[in-house]
This record gives C-alpha cells, structure tokens and sequence, in this order.
C-alpha cells in the first residue's frame, strides 16, 4: 500500500468520514524541483495539526499544516503555492494563494487543500407529520437526523455542536426545551407560537434556566414563509437550518474547538512558523525567536543583532 501517493491516506479519509471526524486533506498537484513533495502526494491534516500522509519537507509543511486548519475552520478549500520569492513571483493564476518560503531547497510546490466536515446533525423531538417530513427533508439534503420522542428525550441524545428542533406541539415542550439547552447544541428551536414559546421559556426561566440559553431558542421556528400547513413547517424550519449554514452561523459538526497554536516570524527568512518547540527557539537579549529550520537558526545564531535591529515586534515572543 502506497502511503504518499494516496491511496492509504484515502483510504485512512474514508474511515475517519465514517467517524464523523473532521479533517482537511492536502494534494500536491504541481512541484518544481528539487523538492521533497511529489505530485499527487496526499496527507490528512486534523484539527488539532496531526498530519498523516506526506506533503513536502520541513519547511512546506508547516505552512500547510497551517493553511489546513484554517481551511477546515471556513470551510473554504485554499490553492497553495509554495515557493521561494523569485521562483513564484510570475503570474498567479486567480484565487491561488502565494506564500513565499525561504529555505535552502529552491523548489516550489502547489497544494491543494480541500475541508472534509461531517454533514450536520439534527435531532427532531417529537412525532408529529411535520417531524417525520423534516427528518425526510433533512435526509434527503445528506444531512443526518434522528428522531426522538418527546418523552423519552434527553441531553444526551444530543451529539456535540448538533442542532435540535423541538416538535412536540404541546406535549412536553418544556422538558424537551430543557432538555435540548442543556446540552449546548449549536442550534435550537421549538414548533410553535409567539404565544405558546414565551409561555414555554417563562416556564424555563422561573426553574432557574439561564437567560442567555433561553435567549438561543429560535420561536416560531423556521423562516416566516408565510400561511403553511403542519407538514410544511418543516420546509421553513429546513430552510433556516440551510440560510443560517450557508452565512457560517452554524457550527461544524464533529469538529473539535481547537485553538491555533501561537505563531512568530522567523527573523532570518521572514517565514511564519509555530511559537513552539517545534520552531527551535532562541534566547537573546530576554526575546525567544523561533525558526523554520536548524539553518536560520544558526544564521541568527552568529549574528542575532544584524537580525534584530530591523524586525517587527511580532518576529518575537
């Protein structure tokens, strides 16, 4: 089995798809050599910045790794180009994004990274027509819904970032409503009037339900389209879910809340690189520097102050 290639990393992407994790995954699709990265060589980059795969040496890699986790934060796959300044500064064909990196091989690299985000996750309470029509509606965009009865519904029928819509008309809204915030979903709401949902979360505030959770449910749910039927509630309620989705004022579904690592400009080349171990830090005058590699690091070891004198403040932590 071919690991860098592909072939293993898409088949290690299909396993962790059907496990609902969230990745990106990297393809070099064009190099200029010498270069450590291949065309169609693949990695998978997690949340966290895990890479499994090959992608290029010490220095493309953690500019990717980088861009990966950005990519699978927006949701907006990235054509990277990779290089030395003088090798890429010619056209760029458009929407690709130039990131110059000084290091000692001169070849470039094209990458590019496309998110790979589980379908969103929507738990329905109740069993009223209109549930069982949303949950085919749900279905039918590849999203993934679960029903639920309202009686038998708890917190923990809530997956992480899961969006709930409560539709038990009457029948223990305010155990489901409860229920539902207390698992702090990305997405509430409740099948209803005005009328019935202030009588719901007055309920809920007077049981000591923090307002700033009442304050997340969504009643009437759904877009107002207008006079609708039972069944068709759930065209407005889907049509919310997709309008809200599409501004990026959901949450990922199965992807973890990760922070990104702090970052520093390496002094010599002017690369950025992780504020970590893993940029080879270097202690000078009480600042710590960090580097893309063990060269600029001893370059800025012979002669930290030629290097110095002119850096931003961000170059150092």
């Amino acid at each position: 089995m071919e690991h860098h290639t592909g072939w293993g990393v898409l088949e290690q992407a299909a396993a962790m798809a059907q496990r609902d994790e969230a990745f990106a995954l990297a393809t070099v699709v064009w190099r200029q050599g010498p270069s450590s990265g291949k065309e169609c060589n693949r990695a998978i980059v997690t949340a966290s910045g895990e890479v499994h795969g090959w992608i290029g040496g010490a220095c493309a890699e953690p500019v990717i790794v980088r861009h990966a986790r950005e990519v699978l934060a927006d949701g907006e796959p990235r054509l990277l180009l990779l290089g030395p300044a003088d090798q890429i500064g010619g056209e760029v064909r458009e929407g690709t994004t130039v990131v110059p990196i000084s290091c000692q091989s001169e070849g470039a690299l094209e990458v590019f990274v496309e998110p790979v985000r589980p379908a969103p996750r929507v738990v329905v309470v109740g069993r009223s027509p209109m549930a069982h029509t949303l949950v085919d509606l749900v279905t039918a965009l590849g999203w993934r819904a679960t029903m639920v009865d309202g009686a038998a519904f708890s917190s923990a029928d809530v997956p992480p970032n899961a969006l709930v819509v409560v539709a038990t008309q009457g029948h223990h809204d305010e155990e489901a409503v409860e229920q539902a915030l207390a698992a702090e979903p990305g997405y509430v709401a409740l099948v209803g009037s005005r009328k019935r949902g202030k009588a719901v979360l007055g309920y809920l505030a007077d049981r000591g339900v923090a307002k700033e959770r009442l304050d997340m449910v969504r009643v009437p749910a759904g877009l107002d389209l207008g006079h609708v039927s039972h069944r068709e509630i759930a065209v407005c309620v889907l049509a919310e879910l997709v309008q809200l989705r599409a501004a990026g004022e959901l949450p990922a579904s199965g992807l973890p809340a990760v922070g990104q690592p702090a970052e520093a400009v390496d002094p010599v080349c002017g690369m950025t690189v992780t504020a970590d171990e893993s940029g080879r830090p270097f202690e000078y005058q009480g600042h710590t520097y960090y580097f893309c590699c063990p060269g600029c690091r001893r370059a800025f070891s012979r002669d930290p102050a030629s290097y110095v004198s002119d850096q931003p403040e961000e170059a150092r932590c």
